[in-house]
């Protein structure tokens, strides 16, 4: 059950994490004193927010971390335990501190573990430390060659590296490797936005947003964002209401609306998004520095104010 747990969690769809989630329980179920089990479901619940963002941080991430914790109370020699209550701390609760030392430890306790390799670059590429990002990233990929996450995360480390003809040929490769994992192009879109190619771009959050079961409003908002900033105005603000009304019944992330309005050229909506977003500690806040589509952003005051709110160094 914990094999199958993880299976699901690598797919990377709200309906398979779903899947994870029922297939970890059903081993604590059996076995309650299973620590991998509570690590899964750890993984589970912050793969819903991050990188899907199918769900609240708030719903989802007080449950990562109560599952984590309680796989170091089984064992806290547990290399895992300390990796998926990393990702918690770093991602949800921002203490960077205590972050960088639970990756630390899951590293020295499992050093051959790429999943506390990735975790960490991710951890790294926010505080800036981008040659150490890269190190992490490529020794996740040397653990795992044939691991489509892993091999994503690398082109989304040359994306927020701004390495982008890198970015494009890695995750090409992932394309070849399995050309409907969905999660591929929400990153392989942002690349070829950077690179200015618009129509490609536009084509292939298409994609992404028919290869999600039930779409993606993840892949919605970028879509949005390249038709701001190729001019196409009506349909993104057309996606923004449209984004709206999705919010009604299922959770949309509001910093994905910010980075539509700061494409827009609309400096007090994207704030005012970026406010919501911080309210209600959004993982993605922490990839705020590097995240290009936030550029126009970078001059005005309010954007200095919300990076020492979070605790992310200058840029």
């Amino acid at each position: 059950m914990y094999l199958k747990g993880r299976f699901f969690i690598n797919k990377r769809t709200e309906q398979d994490l779903r899947k994870a989630i029922d297939y970890f329980q059903q081993a604590i179920a059996k076995d309650p004193n299973d620590a991998l089990a509570y690590t899964g479901l750890s993984d589970a619940y912050t793969a819903l927010v991050f990188p899907l963002g199918s769900v609240a941080p708030g719903e989802a991430m007080p449950k990562a971390k109560e599952a984590a914790l309680q796989a170091l109370a089984i064992d806290n020699t547990l290399g895992e335990a300390h990796d998926s209550l990393a990702y918690e701390t770093f991602f949800y609760e921002w203490n960077w501190s205590a972050a960088e030392r639970e990756f630390k430890r899951a590293i020295e306790l499992t050093p051959n573990n790429a999943d506390a390799h990735h975790g960490y670059s991710h951890y790294l590429m926010a505080q800036h430390r981008i040659d150490e990002s890269l190190a992490e990233s490529k020794r996740a990929l040397e653990l795992s060659p044939i691991d489509l996450v892993i091999n994503i995360h690398l082109g989304w480390h040359y994306l927020y590296a701004r390495q982008y003809d890198q970015a494009l040929e890695q995750l090409n490769k992932v394309v070849e490797m399995d050309s409907n994992f969905p999660q591929t192009y929400t990153w392989l879109g942002l690349v070829l936005e950077q690179q200015g190619k618009y129509p490609e771009a536009i084509a292939v959050f298409q994609r992404a947003m028919t290869l999600f079961p039930g779409g993606s409003t993840q892949a919605q908002a970028e879509l949005a964002h390249t038709y701001a900033v190729s001019g196409k105005r009506i349909e993104a603000l057309k996606i923004i209401a449209d984004l709206q009304q999705v919010a009604n019944r299922k959770y949309v992330p509001p910093y994905q609306v910010g980075a539509i309005y700061a494409g827009l050229g609309d400096k007090d909506q994207a704030f005012i998004w970026l406010e919501k977003a911080y309210q209600e500690r959004s993982d993605w806040l922490v990839n705020l520095t590097a995240d290009q589509r936030f550029d126009p952003l970078r001059a005005d005051s309010r954007f200095a104010d919300l990076r020492r709110r979070i605790g992310l160094p200058p840029s």
